[in-house]
């Protein structure tokens, strides 16, 4: 491949480390959703870069933020709004999240694009509630992102961690907000790999026993879910529940580590799409699905594979800042015009970490304009004094 300019990095020595730029991947893409699978990538929001601090957790670039919705509608992808991605319960409030929606629900309709809207219990203060307070908190969310034309994501509630006692207030739960529901929903079950504060979600530490109280709130209440996203980093264990699912309920991966071959399938099935790591390599999963589309599984793989290195890596422990990798590449990607984010969280990263994703990216040819993005990290890198 042609070498087109030389990089230096940081490296772990102290000194810097050279890298050779290779040219952008030559992709085909499309615009039109895929019909092979469902597939969503999970947003994330860009910071305004003149307000956003810690102090100012909610100041968001609305402009650049809609505008890589578009980006994304235009590679045929769905979006899946207000999540985990978008900095949901580290810095994006939930006043700001809905505002985040409802714009991303008016867009959509104009740009016919696909979308499903994150809801939680995040309203609630962070102490102790009843499960009624917290049933009531995901139902006020659910009839706003309703009520504004959308379907959610039923998103694990950090509040229902801590009030619940056992499996059976999960359900109860559950039971009760899926009833209100006007439309399918979504359910979410994120690992504490994502959020500490999560653990012995669904009533027990025990993967195996959570995985019952899932499927019997499934199985009670298969006409009110569309699917479950599921976000353990764990493909045994998605293969296994993806079997179990009740006819018509969709198991999304969550797995950032798995994906390509948890949505490639096996003569059982296949995973659907909702992830993070597609906000960062989101052409390389448009082709990828234009290829599956074809009934090319061997080209889907060939493009999609090579991904999975770098999407390991962004979202390395902790797992939780991997917004801070997304962000990175979309800013070298000339998706954004800056590596500023909601809350500073891009300090949540080392730069060595950053270095270490310019060259796992480089290596796939993720960069549309490998030069640009080059100067870019060079000045950052520079601002930091290495």
């Amino acid at each position: 491949m042609k070498t087109l300019t030389t990089i230096e990095l940081p490296a772990a020595t102290g000194r810097r480390r050279t890298i050779e730029l290779r040219e952008s991947a030559v992709l085909d893409t499309r615009s039109t959703p895929p019909t092979s699978r469902i597939a969503y990538a999970a947003g994330h929001v860009v910071a305004d870069p003149l307000r956003s601090s810690t102090g100012s957790p909610t100041a968001i670039d609305w402009d650049a933020t809609l505008n890589i919705r578009h980006s994304l509608w235009n590679l045929g992808l769905g979006v899946a709004e207000s999540m985990d991605t978008a900095q949901r319960g580290m810095g994006l409030g939930p006043a700001t999240a809905l505002d985040l929606a409802r714009r991303t629900l008016a867009e959509a309709k104009s740009a016919g694009g696909s979308v499903v809207v994150g809801i939680a219990t995040d309203q609630l203060d962070p102490t102790a509630h009843s499960l009624e307070e917290v049933t009531d908190a995901y139902i006020e969310q659910l009839d706003e992102i309703e009520g504004a034309g959308g379907s959610v994501v039923m998103m694990a509630s950090r509040h229902l961690a801590r009030t619940a006692n056992n499996a059976d207030d999960y359900l109860t739960v559950y039971a009760k907000v899926l009833d209100a529901a006007r439309r399918p929903v979504i359910l979410h079950w994120l690992g504490s790999m994502f959020d500490p504060a999560l653990e012995g979600y669904w009533g027990s530490h025990a993967i195996a026993e959570a995985t019952e109280t899932v499927l019997t709130l499934i199985r009670s209440k298969t006409d009110k879910i569309a699917g479950i996203k599921v976000s353990l980093l764990d493909k045994d264990h998605e293969i296994s529940l993806r079997r179990r699912l009740p006819a018509g309920v969709r198991l999304f991966t969550g797995d950032d580590f798995n994906y390509a071959d948890l949505i490639a399938g096996d003569d059982h099935g296949h995973s659907d799409a909702l992830l993070g790591a597609f906000a960062a390599v989101p052409r390389f999963a448009s082709a990828a699905f234009a290829k599956l589309d074809d009934g090319d599984v061997a080209g889907f793989r060939r493009i999609l594979e090579p991904t999975v290195p770098l999407s390991r890596l962004i979202f390395e422990a902790p797992t939780q800042y991997y917004k801070v990798g997304v962000v990175w590449l979309s800013y070298l990607t000339g998706w954004q015009n800056h590596f500023r984010m909601i809350a500073g969280l891009e300090s949540g990263r080392s730069l060595l970490h950053l270095s270490d994703l310019f060259e796992s990216a480089n290596s796939i040819g993720l960069f549309p304009d490998p030069e640009l993005s080059a100067a870019r990290a060079t000045a950052y890198f520079q601002a930091q004094g290495v």
